[in-house]
């Protein structure tokens, strides 16, 4: 979900900030090593998702990748130091791909239940 509704766009623009500011008067407090990334899910790839992408990499000057070919997403980034801001379209086959992976998810085990091995 997005959006670009002056409000909520606001409310967000000040939200970074306030955690900013937190950060910066809590030394103690850890963070990322390597940063992190604000990943906004667009529409999927086949779907619309495409267009937001390229009309947000328009407005950010940001170049466009394009992964679906190999079950890969759709995506434009901009990098501020160590944060990134991400837009990502995700192709239905490639959320088809995971899901089918995802269905197996706990019914393979290397061992028996109850097993001391």
């Amino acid at each position: 979900m997005f959006s670009t509704d002056p409000g909520t766009r606001q409310a967000f623009i000040n939200s970074l900030r306030a955690l900013a500011d937190y950060l910066a008067r809590q030394p103690g407090i850890p963070v990322p090593t390597h940063g992190t990334t604000i990943l906004l899910h667009l529409d999927g790839a086949d779907h619309g998702g495409r267009e937001q992408v390229d009309a947000i990499a328009g407005l950010m000057g940001s170049p466009v990748q394009d992964d679906t070919g190999e079950y890969g997403h759709y995506t434009t980034q901009k990098s501020f130091g160590t944060v990134a801001y991400c837009a990502v379209a995700i192709p239905d086959a490639a959320t088809a791909r995971h899901r089918a992976q995802d269905s197996y998810w706990g019914c393979v085990t290397t061992e028996e239940a109850g097993s001391d091995a």
